[in-house]
């Protein structure tokens, strides 16, 4: 069990920090062709070198790892005032090629109110919208409470609709949508892979409303941290639900997850601008998975200088993720870590101390260097 959870923790480390949503504020090129019609072009990519306890072949040293964890090609456009659309792609697993994540045409009905349909992320948590490109800290994943990413398609993405909207200007977001569904699991880490007729073929509805009590966070796709730039004090609430959505080879149950998360940023605290964040989670397969059902929580503080030092800003930070499993596995991991913010999202590097703790497993201690570039 030791050497599979060793193994899990790796397959994290160099996968899962590709589960950013598409960037929103990424440097593009854009070509105009007339009023409302675009086409915009970017890329981003992220690199690590990761040195894990136990991580090595052998069992029993630490692994040294350089990794291409994301290399991404951002495309959106505008056919006119009401019709835009994004084609998104990410480095196969494997390594080898690309492969299209987001597929989604965005019909704006007005600026408070949009469809999407195709394939995209579906209505979840903020930690699952906005994903290491946009989180505290850079190259971070919270794969131990934020689950979601583990119901629903390659990395996180479904086909589906969703509504995307907001109201009271733009200080109530919400999001509702129908999506497929029907791969829950199936990228864990730990989990089979699990080929198997779900009986009833029922849709997994998803929904997320959130508010902001002081500046405003417009868009679907979020942010994790504003990086001192806003004054935010937000409420978050999600859930998604699919019968017949928990699958094994023996045993089909409903899917159910459910989530509150809370961020507050706050500028000119001192010499920068002091950021908290939080979430609880609560996950249900009616029985199929135990060790994928349970109560989560994390939490994250951090602090970013208003002065350069060089070409950048110094962003020390500190977070925590727990999840207490049905199958009485509990699973921690605390994290401490600097980010050095060269060009908000667009350029920065980080560096992160890590423990992950296990129920009756020795403690696994790694470090992990991060750069991140988006052009």
């Amino acid at each position: 069990m030791k050497k599979l959870n060793k193994v899990a923790y790796l397959v994290a480390l160099a996968t899962t920090a590709t589960l950013a949503p598409i960037a929103t504020t990424h440097a593009a090129g854009t070509i105009t062709f007339g009023e409302d019609q675009y086409i915009s072009l970017g890329f981003g990519m992220r690199g690590s070198y990761s040195r894990v306890e136990d991580g090595a072949g052998n069992g029993s040293s630490y692994s040294n790892d350089f990794n291409l964890d994301s290399a991404r090609i951002y495309l959106s456009g505008s056919l006119n005032k009401y019709i835009k659309g994004m084609l998104n792609t990410e480095k196969s697993i494997a390594g080898q090629g690309f492969q299209v994540i987001d597929a989604a045409g965005i019909f704006e009905i007005t600026p408070d109110f949009s469809l999407w349909a195709g394939r995209f992320l579906s209505p979840s948590d903020r930690a699952n919208m906005a994903g290491p490109y946009y989180s505290l800290g850079g190259g971070y994943w919270a794969g131990i409470a934020s689950r979601y990413g583990f119901n629903g398609g390659y990395i996180g993405r479904d086909d589906g609709l969703a509504v995307v909207a907001t109201a009271f200007d733009q200080r109530l977001a919400y999001s509702f949508g129908a999506f497929e569904g029907n791969t829950t699991f199936q990228i864990a880490p730990v989990a089979d892979l699990v080929e198997s007729s779900r009986g009833s073929d029922g849709l997994m509805y998803a929904g997320r409303l959130q508010y902001s009590f002081w500046d405003k966070e417009p868009g679907y796709y979020g942010t994790g941290n504003y990086l001192g730039a806003k004054d935010i004090l937000t409420v978050g609430i999600a859930g998604r639900t699919q019968n017949n959505g928990a699958v094994s080879a023996t045993d089909q149950g409903k899917y159910s997850s459910y989530s509150i998360d809370f961020l507050m940023e706050k500028q000119n605290v001192g010499p920068g601008a002091l950021s908290i964040e939080a979430a609880y989670y609560d996950y249900d397969t009616d029985g199929v998975f135990t060790s994928e059902e349970g109560d989560a929580y994390s939490a994250g503080l951090g602090y970013i200088f208003n002065e350069k030092v060089g070409i950048g800003q110094i962003q020390p930070f500190v977070r925590y993720q727990r999840f207490d499993a049905d199958n009485n596995v509990d699973l921690r991991q605390t994290d401490l870590g600097v980010a050095y913010i060269i060009d908000g999202y667009n350029a920065q590097v980080s560096a992160v101390f890590s423990q992950l703790e296990e129920t009756n497993e020795s403690d696994t201690n790694s470090f992990l260097l991060t750069m991140q570039l988006q052009f």
